[in-house]
């Protein structure tokens, strides 16, 4: 064997740059140390007071967590944060997917910050049921807008939740709310419930459509329609302004069709483009006289108090639901019983009628 090599076992080594030595022990090992502690909620709380953006995506971190162990220190942060929140205007974001969802966002947040509003996207990425992976790409579309200093973007993985809104998504909120974010917008994935969840938690719900799709028709028979305070046709540029232009007048008169709101508020619908920025100074115009008239009415504050009562009572659901299946009793009962009833031994009615008494034969005693 060479001088120029050196064998130990099966692994050898040649001769070559020798690595440079570590002259500071002591700072790496601190380095180390920090990365490991973790910050208190009350540190988390202050940091975001403050509104330093490290300090707000680790506490969403926290609160989108399923570990048991963060739920209580999760509830600490919100419930810091929670007299510092409600200062925002929320703004829902839904269409189906190629109208041009992030492309709008970015060109309308950038337009907010141009006026001195401070924005915070919560984009909610679709999970796939076999893997539960999520892209999260929703910063790599919004280039610009990531870069901005009063803009903050964050993507989060929809999971298994309703429709594809992230489980937390409504805590999210008063977190960014309480960080100085006055405009909050939430974009939907665009497909299954998941309007029907942001629509629950936000002050206005805003419609994307695009022409030449053969949906102007089919847009009359949803439901999303009846939900919308305004519908944006986007991509309204080069050949495609006159077709933007005869969707507009269709879903007007679609508009016509439907009982009035509650808020007495007349939907209305506008073209735009996100790529010339046609049209978006509109779509915001058509957003502040929305919440001028609400704000007057008093219909802003009372749609606010029936949402966070919606919450409270999606939430003990939620809790009571995870409470369940988290019982070591429940979860091997749990496997007998689908076992059982696939056997068809026993009716599925009966096997959950088992299961919830056995539940709840053991939280009362």
């Amino acid at each position: 064997m060479s001088n120029s090599n050196k064998q130990t076992g099966n692994i050898s080594e040649k001769a070559g740059i020798s690595p440079p030595e570590i002259t500071n022990i002591s700072a790496i090992n601190q380095i180390k140390s920090k990365r490991r502690q973790q910050p208190t909620s009350q540190e988390l709380i202050d940091g975001i007071l403050e509104g330093n953006r490290t300090s707000l995506s680790r506490a969403i971190t926290l609160i989108e967590s399923t570990n048991p162990d963060h739920f209580e220190k999760a509830g600490e942060v919100i419930q810091g944060c929670l007299s510092h929140a409600n200062k925002s205007i929320r703004i829902g974001i839904t269409g189906v997917p190629g109208v041009g969802k992030s492309t709008f966002i970015e060109a309308f947040g950038k337009h907010l910050t141009q006026l001195g509003k401070k924005v915070a996207v919560l984009a909610v990425d679709p999970s796939s049921s076999l893997s539960h992976g999520s892209i999260l790409g929703d910063k790599t579309r919004m280039e610009e807008l990531v870069k901005d200093e009063n803009a903050f973007i964050r993507p989060s993985a929809s999971g298994e939740t309703l429709g594809g809104v992230a489980r937390k998504t409504r805590e999210t909120i008063i977190l960014c709310e309480a960080a100085g974010f006055d405009t909050i917008i939430i974009e939907t994935v665009g497909v299954g419930q998941s309007e029907t969840a942001v629509h629950s938690m936000v002050d206005f719900f805003l419609l994307l459509k695009i022409s030449g799709a053969g949906d102007e028709l089919q847009g009359i028979k949803r439901g999303i329609m009846e939900m919308a305070d305004a519908i944006v046709i986007n991509k309204a540029d080069g050949d495609n302004v006159k077709k933007a232009n005869q969707a507009k007048v269709e879903f007007n008169r679609a508009l016509h069709l439907f009982p009035p709101k509650k808020s007495n508020w007349q939907p209305k619908v506008t073209t735009c483009s996100s790529l010339t920025k046609d049209g978006i100074s509109e779509v915001w115009n058509t957003i502040s006289d929305y919440f001028e008239m609400t704000k007057e009415t008093g219909f802003f504050q009372e749609k606010r108090n029936e949402q966070n009562h919606f919450w409270m009572m999606e939430t003990i659901n939620e809790q009571l639901k995870q409470n369940f299946y988290n019982q070591p009793e429940i979860i091997s009962l749990l496997e007998e019983s689908k076992k059982a009833v696939q056997n068809n031994e026993i009716s599925s009615f009966a096997a959950a009628s088992s299961l919830l008494k056995i539940y709840f034969n053991k939280e009362t005693k």
